[in-house]
């Protein structure tokens, strides 16, 4: 019964996808930034689009455009009736060997707002409508030229700040992650067959029924999953880096020490207490990762309204952070703001920096290592020494001082995250229920809410609604 009627859904699904595309308008939108460049583009997507660009651009050539291959390239004038907007280069490309898998046209213009502004209108005003965000790859999600997890690694590629990122989203876009997740559910599906078939055909004899197999099947799955979920955190790291916070009293050298880290003089450094009132927030790449990094001001009782709001600003910034890296001045004493300090260090992931080792120090040590559950390293800012020592000191903490985006295949997505921890869940219910001797027709239930979890991932089984929050993330023109 599962079967008849999970394949029904699929193919109601299929038929409304396909009719949904074949109905839907061609779109268009521009694809680059509209900054001054070199080039800019404009993409046209949908069954017109080749008919629609063909009324506003001549090639030189005056050769019709046909399809002798799968691609053309053009090169000649937008007109807008008989004013020349651009010279430009055109790209046709037919329907299904495309990014969307319909018909596409890229025009490559001249880079700069008007340009591309005018090129688009002239688009919109032949019969195209406005791409909303996402919408070009969700065309090629709904086409079947990607799963949902490769339509959703295009915007962890445009926004990876690091090589690891990239190649991790590449992973990802090649389908390594589908790959496992389809791996996964094609072995729940046999699970599913055994079961639907015992149901079916051996009902009163449960008991006789061999069911190591399908044991040791469900055991050997759920290690291979718990396998992937620990995955998530080095994944997560790897996607969005390290949030790292610099908190401290005034004039303790948080500026200095940013300065050192990004190895440039991006904050200001005096030696008038306060100088920082707001966030300065840099990000650079340690051991393939992005940090980054807020210099903030300096904590402390004042009654500066400026400096007051600075404050509170730090103290947030240090309880959203991955990781507080805590300045105390070695030439001065503890005092009450140091204890402020501690305390909101002590309730997160947190590295002591005993900076300015290069003068008289004051500071008892000893005394402040009672007060602290975190590590300190010892640092001069003003002679660049231990900043080498504080790097590896991060990069060990987070991935035992080396990260690699091999082939591996890796979590990065908190959605797919939460749909692996549902299958896993129900995988482990219906085992315990299997050992339990639990009736078949009961167990199957959370063996069908697996699958049906592992198909969110790849989205075989996936809401519109959903569908429409994740390519909402995108940009227009992607």
């Amino acid at each position: 019964m599962f079967f008849d009627l999970y394949w029904f859904k699929r193919t109601l699904l299929a038929f409304f996808f396909v009719w949904r595309i074949f109905m839907e308008d061609t779109i268009v939108a521009i694809a680059t930034s509209t900054a001054e460049a070199g080039i800019g583009i404009v993409r046209a997507s949908g069954e017109k689009s080749i008919e629609i660009v063909k009324k506003i651009f001549v090639p030189f050539d005056k050769k019709n455009i046909d399809k002798s291959s799968n691609k053309i390239m053009k090169y000649g004038h937008i007109y807008d009736g008989d004013q020349i907007v651009d010279e430009v280069m055109v790209c046709f490309m037919f329907a299904p060997h495309t990014y969307t898998r319909e018909n596409v046209v890229e025009i490559y213009t001249h880079g700069g707002i008007v340009c591309l502004k005018r090129v688009l209108e002239l688009c919109l005003k032949n019969g195209c409508v406005m791409a909303e965000k996402g919408e070009f790859t969700k065309r090629a999600f709904l086409n079947g030229r990607l799963d949902l997890s490769q339509a959703e690694s295009v915007i962890d590629l445009i926004k990876a700040k690091t090589n690891l990122a990239h190649k991790s989203a590449i992973n990802q876009l090649e389908g390594h992650l589908s790959k496992k997740i389809k791996e996964f559910r094609s072995c729940i599906m046999d699970i599913l067959t055994f079961v639907e078939y015992s149901i079916n055909f051996t009902e009163d004899m449960q008991d006789d029924l061999p069911l190591d197999d399908t044991i040791l099947k469900s055991e050997n799955l759920l290690n291979d999953m718990k396998t992937l979920l620990e995955s998530s955190n080095k994944g997560k790291i790897l996607k969005n880096g390290i949030n790292v916070s610099i908190i401290g009293k005034p004039n303790v050298g948080k500026s200095s020490i940013l300065n050192r880290i990004l190895k440039q003089e991006r904050a200001i450094v005096t030696n008038i207490a306060g100088t920082t009132r707001d966030l300065i927030n840099e990000n650079i790449e340690l051991c393939g990762i992005n940090l980054s990094i807020n210099d903030t001001a300096g904590i402390r009782e004042t009654n500066d309204v400026v400096e007051k709001i600075g404050v509170q600003k730090s103290i947030e910034a240090s309880e959203n952070s991955d990781l507080n890296l805590v300045i105390f001045d070695i030439s001065r004493s503890l005092d009450k703001e140091d204890e402020k300090i501690i305390k909101i260090a002590n309730s997160k992931k947190s590295i002591g920096i005993l900076n300015k080792i290069d003068i008289e120090k004051k500071l008892d040590v000893n005394k402040l290592k009672e007060k602290i559950n975190f590590e300190l390293l010892e640092i001069s800012a003003l002679e660049n020494k231990g900043i080498e020592n504080l790097e590896n000191k991060i990069s060990n903490m987070f991935f035992d001082g080396k990260l690699e985006a091999k082939d591996d295949v890796l979590i990065t997505n908190i959605r797919h995250e939460n749909s692996l921890k549902e299958a896993y869940k129900n995988l482990s219910l219906f085992l315990e229920d299997i050992k339990k001797n639990v009736p078949l027709d009961c167990c199957e239930v959370n063996l069908k809410l697996a699958y049906e979890s592992l198909g969110e991932i790849t989205g075989e089984s996936i809401s519109e609604d959903i569908l429409d929050n994740i390519f909402s993330n995108f940009c227009i023109g992607k």
